[in-house]
C-alpha cells in the first residue's frame, strides 16, 4: 500500500494535506491514518499465516471464525481501493506542488515513482510479499501520461478500467463455480501443500523467509495483472475528485447519499465474500464470492470515506481526525513499520509465531499496533516536518535535502 503524503512544517492540532492553493486539507491525511488500521487487518491475517491462499481465508471456529469472518467482509479489499482513490487524488496535490516550486513535474514524478519502486522492492524481499508500493509505481505511470487530462475523462476512463477488470475477474470466479466438487478438492489439496511449505519456511531463518517472499513473487504479479485494473480504476477516479477537489467541496447532503448508495451496494456483496471466502458456503464459491465482493468493495469504500468525512465536520469528529492525520501524515512510514513489526513477530528471524495464533489474538494485537501508530504519529509530527521514509521520498523527489 504506497501512499503519497506531502507534509508541512510541525503544527498541532495537524495541518491538511496541501490542496493546488497551498493550504493543507485535514480530511485527505484523515481518511489516509483510517486507511491504515484496515490495511493493517487484512495484511495480518497474511503474514501471521491465517491467509494462506491469499484469498481471505481465516481458519478457526468461535472467537477466531467471528474475527477472521468479520474482517474478510468489512476490510478485504475495501481499505486498499481507498489508498489506492487516496493515490490518485494526491496525485493532483504534486502537481501543484511541483507548480508552486517551479519545479518540472514529469522527472520529478518519475524519480518519485522509482524511489516508490525501489521501496517495495525491498519490502517484497525482506519483510511481506503482498507490497502495493511497486503495483502503485508501476502504475503510477498511467497517472503521469494522463496528467493533462479532464476529469470528465478520467471519470469515464475510471469506468471502463473498472467494467473490464470485474468483468474478468467475475469470470474467473464462474469458472471456479463450474469446476464443482472436483475442483474444491483439487484447491484443497493444493492450499494444504501450500500451507505446509509456507509454515516451514516462515518458521526458518532469515534466508529461508526471504526465500519464500521472493519464490511468491510470480504470484504476486499475477495478482498485480489480474487486481491491477481495480487500482488503476481508483487511481483514475481519485485524479478526477482531486482535480475537482471534491472532498473539501462535497455538501453533507452528497456525503450522506453516497453513503447510503454505497452501504445498500456493497454491503451484500461483502457478506456473500466472507460467506464463500470463510464459509458457510461450499469452498467451490469462493472465488466467485472474491470476485463479487471485489466489484462490489468500492461502493462500501465510498460509504466508509463518506460516513467518516461526515462525522469529521462534527465537533467530536474532529477531535478524532486530529489524531487520524499525523498517521496519514507519515502513511508510507508506518505501512512498512507495521510489515517490520509483523514479521519480527510471525517469521523464524522473529518469534516465529507464524500459523500458531488465532485470528482474534491477531486481530487484537492489530489494534494494538495501530494505536501505538496513532499515537506515536502525533507526537512526532508535532515535532517534525516528514516521518523517516517520506523524508527519504521527498529527498528522491525533489532531488536533493527537502
Amino acid at each position: 500500500m504506497a501512499h503519497e503524503t506531502t507534509t508541512t512544517g510541525p503544527v498541532h492540532p495537524p495541518t491538511p494535506t496541501p490542496t493546488p492553493s497551498g493550504r493543507r486539507l485535514l480530511e485527505v491525511d484523515a481518511l489516509r491514518g483510517f486507511a491504515l488500521g484496515g490495511i493493517l487487518l487484512v495484511n495480518v491475517m497474511t503474514m501471521s499465516g491465517l491467509d494462506v491462499a491469499g484469498l481471505g481465508s481465516a481458519a478457526g471456529s468461535g472467537a477466531d471464525g467471528v474475527a477472521g469472518w468479520l474482517v474478510v467482509a468489512f476490510a478485504q479489499a475495501k481499505f486498499y481501493l481507498l489508498f489506492s482513490f487516496l493515490f490518485g487524488y494526491s496525485f493532483t496535490l504534486q502537481i501543484g506542488s511541483a507548480e508552486r516550486a517551479g519545479a518540472r513535474f514529469v522527472p520529478r514524478m518519475a524519480r518519485r515513482l522509482l524511489g516508490l519502486f525501489v521501496l517495495g522492492l525491498l519490502h517484497a524481499a525482506f519483510l511481506y510479499t503482498g507490497d502495493i508500493l511497486m503495483m502503485y509505481a508501476v502504475f503510477g505511470l498511467l497517472l503521469l501520461a494522463a496528467r493533462r487530462a479532464a476529469p470528465a475523462a478520467a471519470r469515464t476512463a475510471a469506468i471502463w478500467v473498472f467494467a473490464v477488470a470485474g468483468c474478468l475477474l467475475l469470470l474467473v470466479g464462474l469458472l471456479g463455480l463450474l469446476g464443482g466438487a472436483s475442483y474444491e478438492a483439487e484447491v484443497d489439496a493444493e492450499m494444504g501443500a501450500e500451507a505446509a511449505r509456507l509454515t516451514a519456511a516462515y518458521r526458518g531463518g532469515f534466508a529461508d523467509v526471504v526465500g519464500a517472499n521472493v519464490g511468491a513473487w510470480p504470484e504476486y504479479l499475477a495478482a498485480a495483472v489480474l487486481m491491477g485494473g481495480f487500482v488503476v480504476a481508483a487511481f483514475l477516479a481519485g485524479f478526477a475528485a482531486g482535480k475537482r477537489q471534491w472532498i473539501s467541496r462535497a455538501t453533507p447532503a452528497r456525503l450522506r447519499r453516497l453513503c447510503l448508495i454505497g452501504l445498500c451496494a456493497g454491503l451484500p456483496g461483502a457478506l456473500f465474500m466472507a460467506a464463500g471466502a470463510t464459509g458457510p458456503l461450499p469452498g467451490r464459491w469462493e472465488l466467485l464470492a472474491i470476485a463479487v465482493g471485489t466489484i462490489t468493495a468500492p461502493a462500501l469504500s465510498a460509504a466508509y470515506a463518506s460516513a467518516l468525512l461526515l462525522w469529521l465536520r462534527t465537533r467530536r469528529g474532529g477531535r478524532v481526525a486530529a489524531r487520524l492525520a499525523p498517521a496519514g501524515r507519515m502513511a508510507l512510514t508506518n505501512y512498512l513499520s507495521q510489515s517490520l513489526v509483523m514479521a519480527l513477530v510471525f517469521t523464524g528471524y522473529g518469534l516465529g509465531l507464524y500459523g500458531r495464533v488465532g485470528a482474534a489474538v491477531v486481530v487484537c494485537g492489530a489494534l494494538v499496533l495501530y494505536g501505538a501508530q496513532l499515537a506515536l504519529s502525533g507526537r512526532l509530527m508535532r515535532r517534525y516536518r516528514l516521518g523517516p521514509v517520506e523524508w527519504v521520498l521527498r529527498a528522491v523527489t525533489v532531488g536533493g535535502r527537502p
